[in-house]
């Protein structure tokens, strides 16, 4: 049996792991913050060393026999935070983190200390550095409300359509309404930074009043 000491060691490094990933996802205002990553860790960890030394102990010659078994596991704790809302599907990230998180607890219950830092940084790295580079190449999108007025409003809904057809970008949710002359259309769309200046720009100049907010649904 494995020394009481290596153990602490290991699930000590898995949740220390898990709690800087779990920092991270509350300091972004995510889900499966530092408690639920820091219990995946820890978890995962615990299970590869009892596998471990439930086989040693039992003569068995499989070790991965429990291990394996967390794959399958995390996958229901993944899906659980994968929402589709109005046609849109949020969490992915938040369950691709929970998958990853789960494998570098069971490198530390593993005792490859090194290997599951470096699977840590690099899944920081994705969390954090890549969402920079997706802002800056102007990739990130964001799910918008959009409320566009105008008084002669008998092409407006045809207007809309074309702008966001022409960028590719499906509405949903849409409502319209009209008062005489004057016609409002709402709808919801997902569209990156350099659309939201596209769209503002090319209906502006047909003379229509165009609003946009931060849409309330759920994000990664």
């Amino acid at each position: 049996m494995l020394p009481l000491t290596t153990i602490l060691a290991r699930l000590g490094w898995a949740a220390f792991l898990g709690a800087l990933l779990g920092l991270e996802r509350n300091f972004h205002r995510r889900p499966a913050g530092m408690r639920t990553s820091f219990s995946i860790c820890l978890a995962s960890a615990l299970f590869t060393v009892i596998s471990a030394e439930f086989a040693k102990s039992t003569g068995d010659p499989s070790t991965t026999r429990i291990a394996s078994n967390i794959v399958q596991g995390i996958g229901f704790l993944g899906a659980g935070a994968i929402l589709r809302d109005r046609g849109n599907v949020s969490g992915l990230t938040t369950a691709a983190a929970i998958f990853v998180a789960a494998a570098i607890g069971m490198a530390a219950g593993a005792g490859y200390f090194a290997t599951s830092g470096i699977g840590c940084a690099f899944l920081l790295f994705a969390l954090i550095g890549l969402t920079y580079v997706e802002t800056w190449l102007g990739l990130k999108s964001r799910a918008m409300h959009f409320r566009v007025e105008s008084e002669h409003g008998e092409h407006l809904l045809e207007d809309a359509h074309r702008v966001f057809a022409d960028l590719r970008v499906p509405l949903s949710d849409l409502r319209v309404s009209a008062q005489g002359d004057h016609q409002t259309v709402e709808f919801d769309a997902t569209v990156t930074h350099r659309q939201q200046h596209k769209i503002f720009a090319t209906l502006c100049q047909r003379g229509m009043n165009c609003e946009m907010k931060p849409s309330e649904r759920p994000q990664e």
